[in-house]
């Protein structure tokens, strides 16, 4: 079965230039350096990892909001490089995205109701002001808010009712899949859970593909169908929710799996956590080799930094990329 979205060997890279007269490039961050994954129709990927590690910058350059250094994107079985601006932007009626930060991504000079109407406007969804209205306000009965609030702008809002915008505002053209970039981290922990909910029930009424993606774990416990783990610009494990969090066979995720707290005290106090030891490297220059073995408590010298290692199938639908994956049945 062709999978909705496929990403291959995705590279972004960012320019850097010197600070003299003639301004000669001097390298490149690589926000992401090779990335590959699949997503089904109806399935909800969760993509996790540290902060700057290239997740938010990965799910803007598959809708190509940023474009790609290299690589492939295929939605729905088209080379997303191949199409014209004009074709690019009906495919985008079929691609949205929910912002991380409610207060920034809604025009404060727009009522919430010409906000929510304008993808409708734009892709031509809707015929006549009539038939706007009346969509505008069933968007926004769907996403738990009143429709007598149509007239009001932004900041008369609540940080979770202005994210419940944003997801009406990207569910009014009818997408297929959502990229939804960190959506609950600049909500208060009362609200994280309601949008949650929220973003589940609708992937289940209206058959939605999420690219879910957040920085911890614990957020992507009761949502996601998988989890693909990112380590500087590139997944290094994916696999299950259960695979992920039960048994981790990556050192880092090991060491990301260990960091989320446990409501069971003395279970917090008696597992064994893994510490990782020095900083992030600079996505300006990353480590050769394996980008991660500089802080990996069991990379070996030889091997680890000088082999890049591919991301491999390692059975019951999970792939790592790790050249001495943990074999254990015990979590992290």
């Amino acid at each position: 079965m062709t999978p909705l979205l496929k990403v291959q060997d995705l590279k972004v890279h960012f320019p850097v230039y010197d600070t003299g007269f003639f301004r000669r490039q001097s390298g490149s961050v690589k926000a992401v350096d090779g990335l590959s994954f699949e997503l089904h129709k109806g399935e909800i990927l969760g993509l996790v990892g540290e902060s700057g590690c290239g997740k938010s910058t990965t799910g803007r350059s598959v809708l190509h909001l940023i474009p790609p250094t290299s690589g492939s994107v295929q939605f729905k079985g088209q080379e997303l490089d191949n199409l014209s601006r004009s074709e690019m932007r009906a495919m985008r009626k079929k691609m949205q995205i929910i912002f991380q930060d409610p207060y920034a991504s809604l025009n404060p000079r727009m009522t919430i109701g010409d906000i929510i109407a304008e993808p409708l406007i734009t892709h031509g969804l809707t015929q006549g002001a009539k038939a706007t209205q009346a969509k505008v306000q069933e968007l926004m009965q769907t996403c738990g808010l009143d429709p007598r609030f149509v007239r009001r702008y932004p900041h008369e809002f609540s940080g979770g009712q202005r994210q419940r915008i944003g997801i009406a505002r990207a569910l009014a053209s009818e997408p297929e899949l959502i990229v939804c970039d960190e959506p609950i981290s600049a909500l208060d922990v009362s609200i994280q859970a309601q949008i949650l909910n929220l973003l589940k029930e609708l992937a289940r009424e209206k058959q939605l593909s999420y690219l879910f993606i957040a920085h911890d774990l614990s957020a992507v416990r009761h949502l996601c169908d998988r989890i693909a783990v990112m380590y500087l610009g590139r997944i290094v494990e994916i696999g299950s929710y259960d695979q992920i969090c039960d048994t981790p066979q990556h050192p880092y995720t090991r060491a990301l799996v260990s960091a989320v707290p446990m409501p069971d005290p003395i279970a917090e106090r008696s597992r064994n956590r893994v510490v990782l030891t020095g900083e992030v490297p600079s996505p300006l220059s990353p480590p050769s080799g394996c980008h991660f073995h500089p802080r990996c408590p069991v990379a070996q010298e030889g091997r680890c930094a000088t082999e890049d290692p591919e991301l491999k199938d390692w059975g019951d639908g999970r792939q790592g990329a790790c050249h001495f994956p943990h074999k254990g049945a015990d979590s992290a």
